[in-house]
């Protein structure tokens, strides 16, 4: 383990000035941090320990959830307006990690977490420019069962492996954010970056930035949405394919709908195609199987993730076609 030096911050304010410090990192619940550190992933001259700070979860006046950057995966899950208003949120909590994980990682942990992918973690076979820009990926030419069809680039074909995000991504969530120079607010969908020729950027955060806490804005109609995930393995394995949706019909019309799609791009993937093609349209079988080709279109499958192509429309099919199961039962008592 290469030498670091350690503070833990008394407040949001002191974190960021000890953030400051190049080279330094937030620490919270550490369960991706500490792995990428004993890997030497990462090297950090300095650890903040914020894994005090940002516990709360306050209901605003207009109905918004601002839920604290160091809540954990646990009781974000379990917190009962997250579990009425938002169950795909719950639901992609809970299909993402053991409770042990669950119990120490916090929402803003999550939302950083680095990709899984080998080629990544290989730091003595393989080329990676997300480890050493300009190097190469070797990912791209390799074994590719679990990489991108969406989003990604010559330089880089790694997923995002957040369950929570997917969920946050459909929700329109929002990211807030403290630095020593202010405060500032970004969507979700808007806070990763694809990798285009840089990879080894991930996200918009500027240095020393601390997300603080993440907003989940009033959608009345997710208190009726889902999240499923399909894998290889039921035992908290990364996602193949996964796909958070929430629908709103009205006499047979889909009024408005969230969908974001896991396992199959460098970030949380926002459906914005699909969800343009099925405003206004006949909620029928037919129409979830038109919006799912227009999302997949632009999919570039490697040598051996084909299948996900196919496999991310069947499921996004499958789970908007289940909401309207589940509202004809509520609809029918």
């Amino acid at each position: 383990m290469i030498p670091f030096n350690y503070a833990r911050a008394a407040d949001a304010q002191q974190a960021v000035l000890l953030g400051e410090q190049s080279g330094a990192k937030y620490l919270g619940g550490g369960t991706n941090l500490v792995d990428l550190m004993r890997e030497s992933l990462e090297r950090p001259v300095a650890l903040v320990d914020v894994s005090g700070l940002l516990h709360s979860i306050e209901e605003l006046h207009d109905g918004s959830l601002l839920i604290g950057a160091g809540v954990k995966n646990t009781a974000l899950a379990e917190h009962r307006l997250v579990r009425a208003r938002y169950p795909l949120l719950t639901r992609a909590i809970v299909a993402g990690a053991s409770a042990q994980i669950r119990n120490m990682a916090t929402v803003a942990g999550n939302v950083l977490q680095r990709t899984r992918c080998t080629y990544f973690y290989d730091q003595a076979g393989s080329r990676c420019n997300k480890r050493t820009p300009g190097q190469g990926c070797d990912a791209i030419d390799g074994f590719s069962r679990n990489h991108a069809i969406l989003g990604a680039s010559s330089s880089c074909v790694a997923t995002h492996p957040s369950d929570m995000c997917v969920g946050l991504a459909a929700l329109d969530a929002k990211v807030h954010l403290q630095s020593a120079r202010g405060t500032r607010v970004l969507p979700l969908t808007e806070l990763h970056r694809l990798p285009d020729e840089h990879p080894e950027y991930e996200t918009m955060l500027q240095p020393g930035e601390l997300i603080t806490a993440v907003e989940l804005p009033p959608l009345p109609f997710a208190a009726r949405s889902t999240y499923r995930k399909v894998r290889d393995r039921a035992s908290y394995a990364f996602a193949l394919v996964s796909v958070a949706a929430a629908l709103d019909v009205e006499d047979g019309i889909i009024r408005d709908v969230r969908l974001a799609l896991g396992g199959v791009a460098p970030k949380p993937w926002r459906a914005w195609q699909a969800e343009h093609s099925l405003k206004g349209q006949l909620a029928t079988v037919e129409n979830f199987r038109a919006a799912a080709a227009i999302e997949l279109a632009g999919a570039v499958p490697l040598r051996d993730n084909g299948f996900k192509v196919e496999l991310a429309q069947r499921v996004l099919i499958a789970v908007l076609n289940g909401l309207m199961e589940q509202q004809a039962k509520e609809e029918n008592g």
